[in-house]
């Protein structure tokens, strides 16, 4: 049996996802003193939209 599909069809055939991944970190202050990191991904539509994360 031959192939149905080629590698580069299925490739080609991918949805190009257009937002961007950005890696945010935040530090929270504990009642002690000391610093947390707390770190998440947000996707934006825009890199320009990077100042509006809270």
């Amino acid at each position: 049996m031959a192939k149905q599909q080629t590698f580069a069809e299925k490739a080609k055939a991918k949805k190009k996802d257009s937002s961007i991944n950005v890696k945010v970190i935040k530090t929270i202050k504990t009642g002690k003193g000391s610093y947390k990191f707390s770190e998440k991904f947000v996707k934006l539509d825009d890199i320009s939209k990077v100042s509006e994360i809270n």
